[in-house]
């Protein structure tokens, strides 16, 4: 019997240390907002994990899924220039800021019977892909993939959502074969748009990341970008 528990006790302890040692890695690799991003943070409303930039008059909802490993805050500036010009900005905080451990996020925050879109970056772009594919909510009117693609998992060929795809020029974190590859899982209506000079990282403001293209434009313009197309493909959506 004593043999019994030492080996229960010998593999919780593993397991303890193996969590503590992932949850130091994810804090670790974890990208952080810039000092910009930051500040802008500073005017938002953070309420039941979701950073929030409320709209004066709200047109409509964006319900936004971070990139994986990157910090939430670290999309304010773009959110808060889209909040400005009518839409509320809704940004999901992730368990260890992966977006696939709450795919579904978009249906507490999405409200009853607000119309509103739904779109991530990266990782979080393929996540809100995902759901997009999966919800039966009618007010969902379209989905914006920054620096991603949707999967087979999230295919939206056989839906009427309005979709933007947005990617930057410089980037070297998205896979380009699998994002062309996987056109076909979008409506042939799918707005397509390229940030010249932009990279992954410029989606937010974190920095360089790990393996990117480095930008020939500053993060700022960037992020103006991101903000200008997302208002315009708005615009028209929420008509």
């Amino acid at each position: 019997m004593n043999k019994v528990k030492k080996i229960i006790i010998g593999i919780i302890s593993t397991i303890a240390v193996l969590l503590v040692v992932a949850a130091g890695w994810v804090h670790f690799s974890t990208y952080r907002p810039s000092a910009s991003a930051q500040r802008v943070a500073r005017s938002a409303q953070h309420v039941d994990n979701t950073t929030i930039f409320p709209a004066k008059h709200n047109k409509m909802t964006v319900i936004f899924y971070t990139g994986a490993l990157v910090a939430p805050d670290s999309y304010s500036i773009w959110a808060k220039q889209v909040a400005a010009a009518g839409y509320s900005v809704k940004i999901v905080h992730f368990p260890l800021n992966m977006a696939f451990f709450n795919v579904n996020a978009a249906d507490k925050l999405a409200g009853k019977n607000n119309n509103y879109v739904v779109g991530g970056h990266s990782l979080g772009g393929a996540m809100a892909s995902r759901y997009a594919h999966n919800t039966h909510n009618k007010h969902l009117r379209g989905i914006f993939l920054l620096g991603a693609y949707a999967d087979e998992k999230g295919r939206l060929d056989k839906t009427n959502l309005n979709v933007l795809s947005i990617t930057a020029s410089h980037d070297k974190v998205l896979n380009w074969q699998k994002y062309q590859a996987n056109k076909k899982y979008l409506p042939k209506t799918t707005s397509y748009q390229t940030i010249k000079g932009g990279n992954h990282g410029g989606f937010g403001s974190y920095g360089q990341q790990k393996g990117d293209g480095q930008a020939t434009i500053s993060n700022a313009n960037q992020q103006k970008q991101v903000a200008s197309l997302l208002i315009n493909w708005l615009n028209k959506v929420s008509k």
